[in-house]
C-alpha cells in the first residue's frame, strides 16, 4: 500500500412498530440519537436487560466486563494524534479513550447510572478542549475515518447531557477530522482511484456522514450518501462489491486480499448503512440489496465454505511517482475462527427488521455471539476497528409483514438528555423479552442454539446482571 505522507493538502421501541421506521433526514429535521443508535434501540436494550432476557443479558455481561466501561476511565487527550510509520505514533491513546467514552454512554443509556454518563462526557470533553491535529503518513487518513465516526456516535449518546461541550465538540470534528476524510474521498491522497483498497473509502465515508449527522449538516450526509452509491474509489458500494453471482452472493473485492480487511470492510459498510437507515435513507437495500448478498458471501467464505471469485486488477501508486498493478485471482486463506463484532447488526436488519432469508449470516452471527467491543479483540488497532456490542444494541424482535416492507418514515427523537428518554433508566419489572427464543443467542432466525455462557463465562453473565440488579433495588430505594 502506497504511503505518500503529504502528498495532498491536509486537508461521519422496544416493540416491533418502530422496527422498520427509523427516523429520516432525507426531508426533515435529523433525528437524535440517530447514528448507529435511536431511543427506540436504547429503550429495547435497558427494558431487555431489566427483564433479564436472552441474549440482551450475555451481550451486557460483556459490557460490564470489559475494562474501558468502568466510570473509572481517566482521558488522556493529546493536541496532536498521530498515526502511521515515521511518525511519533500515539493514536493507541485517542482510540481507548473514544471506547471508554462509547462503552460508558452505553452502560449509562442501559442501566441509568449517570457515573458513566459523567465519565464519556467527560473524556469527550477533555479531547475537544485539546485536539488540534491529526498528523502522520498516509495512516492520518484511517485515523480520520476510523476515529470520526466513532468519536461521533459516542458523542451521539451524550448529546445535551449536563456540561457536554456540544458545540466545542462539533468545532473539532468539523475542523480536525472532517478535512482529512473529504480530502481523502475528493483525492485519494495523490494517487490513482484504485491504489487504496475499499476500506480506505468506508472509514472516511462513515465519518462523514457521522459527522453530518452529529453537526446537522445535510450537505455532508448528502455527500456521504452520494459517495456510497456512486463514488469512484473502491469504497463504492458497486467497486467493493463489483460481481453479482447467480446464486445470490456477490462477490467482495477485498476476499482477493486476505479476511482481516474483508471483514473490515463489510463491517464499516454496515456502520454506514445502519447510520443512514436511522436517518430514513435506505442504503440497505439499494441495488437490489448489494450489501446483502457482498455480506453474504465474506460470511460463508469466513466460515471455511468454498465460494467463487472473479479475478480483478487494480492499478497502484501514483501519477509522476510510481506506477504498477497487482491481479487477485483467487478468495484468500481464511481463520474460521477470526472474529470481529460485525454481524449482529447485519444479520438482525437483513432477517429481522427486512424477514429477508440469509443463512450465513445467520450462522456466523450465532458462531461469534454474544458479541464484544474495543479491547476484547486483541491489543492492536484492528481490535478497536468497531464498536461492537451488537448482541446487546441490534437485537430485535421479528417486524410485521408490514414493517418489513414499509420504507422509512420520520420519528423524530428527542435531545438525548437522559437515558432513552428517561424511560429506559428504569423499564418496567413486568416487561417480557422481544427478542425470540432465549436460546437464539443470534436473534437472527438461527436454529443453532449455540452455548452464550460457554463464550462469556457464567461468572462474567452473573456479575454483570447482578450489579444490575443491584444499582435497581438502591435506585428505587432512594427514590431516584
Amino acid at each position: 500500500m502506497l504511503k505518500i505522507a503529504g502528498a495532498t493538502a491536509g486537508a461521519t421501541v422496544a416493540g416491533t412498530a418502530l422496527a422498520a421506521a427509523p427516523a429520516t433526514a432525507a426531508d426533515g429535521a435529523f433525528a437524535h440519537p440517530g447514528m448507529l443508535h435511536t431511543r427506540a434501540d436504547l429503550h429495547r436494550m435497558a427494558t431487555q436487560v431489566k427483564a433479564g432476557a436472552e441474549p440482551y443479558t450475555a451481550g451486557f455481561a460483556r459490557l460490564t466486563a470489559n475494562r474501558h466501561a468502568q466510570s473509572t476511565w481517566t482521558a488522556n487527550p493529546q493536541a496532536t494524534v498521530y498515526r502511521g510509520s515515521g511518525t511519533p505514533e500515539n493514536y493507541a491513546t485517542l482510540y481507548n479513550d473514544i471506547h471508554a467514552a462509547y462503552q460508558n454512554a452505553l452502560r449509562w443509556h442501559v442501566t441509568g447510572d449517570t457515573a458513566h454518563a459523567d465519565t464519556a462526557r467527560d473524556i469527550l470533553n477533555a479531547w475537544s478542549a485539546r485536539l488540534t491535529r491529526l498528523d502522520g503518513s498516509a495512516d492520518r487518513f484511517l485515523a480520520s475515518g476510523l476515529y470520526g465516526y466513532q468519536f461521533a456516535n459516542a458523542a451521539e449518546l451524550v448529546r445535551g447531557h449536563d456540561g457536554f461541550e456540544l458545540a466545542r465538540f462539533q468545532k473539532m470534528m468539523l475542523d480536525v477530522f472532517h478535512p482529512l476524510s473529504e480530502d481523502f474521498l475528493a483525492h485519494h491522497n495523490g494517487s490513482y482511484i484504485t491504489n487504496y483498497w475499499a476500506n480506505w473509502d468506508l472509514t472516511n465515508i462513515a465519518s462523514v456522514l457521522a459527522i453530518g449527522i452529529l453537526c446537522d449538516d445535510r450537505a455532508k450526509v448528502d455527500r456521504a450518501v452520494e459517495y456510497f452509491k456512486h463514488g469512484a474509489g473502491m469504497g463504492s458500494v458497486k467497486n467493493a462489491i463489483p460481481v453479482v453471482y447467480a446464486d445470490g452472493l456477490a462477490e467482495w473485492v477485498e476476499a482477493g486480499r486476505d479476511q482481516g480487511h474483508a471483514l473490515l470492510g463489510v463491517g464499516l459498510m454496515g456502520t454506514i448503512c445502519e447510520m443512514a437507515w436511522n436517518q430514513g435513507i435506505d442504503l440497505y437495500g439499494y441495488d437490489d440489496s448489494r450489501f446483502l448478498k457482498g455480506a453474504q458471501y465474506v460470511a460463508k467464505w469466513s466460515l471455511g465454505e468454498d465460494v467463487p471469485y472473479t479475478s480483478y486488477t487494480r492499478k497502484k501508486g501514483a501519477p509522476g511517482i510510481w506506477s504498477g498493478s497487482e491481479t487477485a485471482s483467487a478468495a484468500a486463506a481464511v481463520d474460521p475462527a477470526m472474529a470481529r463484532p460485525i454481524w449482529a447488526m447485519i444479520a438482525n436488519h437483513y432477517t429481522k427488521r427486512r424477514g429477508l432469508d440469509a443463512p450465513h449470516l445467520t450462522k456466523i452471527a450465532a458462531r461469534f455471539a454474544p458479541e464484544g467491543g474495543g479491547g476484547d479483540y486483541g491489543p492492536n488497532s484492528g481490535g478497536y476497528d468497531q464498536l461492537g456490542f451488537g448482541t446487546l444494541a441490534f437485537t430485535r424482535p421479528r417486524a410485521t409483514a408490514a414493517e418489513a416492507t414499509a420504507s422509512p418514515t420520520p420519528t423524530a427523537g428527542g435531545s438525548g438528555t437522559s437515558p432513552s428518554g428517561g424511560a429506559s433508566a428504569t423499564p418496567s419489572s413486568s416487561a417480557s423479552p422481544l427478542g425470540g427464543k432465549g436460546g437464539d443467542l443470534a436473534a437472527t432466525g438461527s436454529s443453532d442454539l449455540p452455548a452464550w455462557t460457554a463464550a462469556t463465562g457464567v461468572a462474567a453473565l452473573a456479575g454483570g446482571f447482578l450489579l444490575l440488579r443491584r444499582r435497581d433495588r438502591a435506585r428505587r430505594g432512594t427514590g431516584e
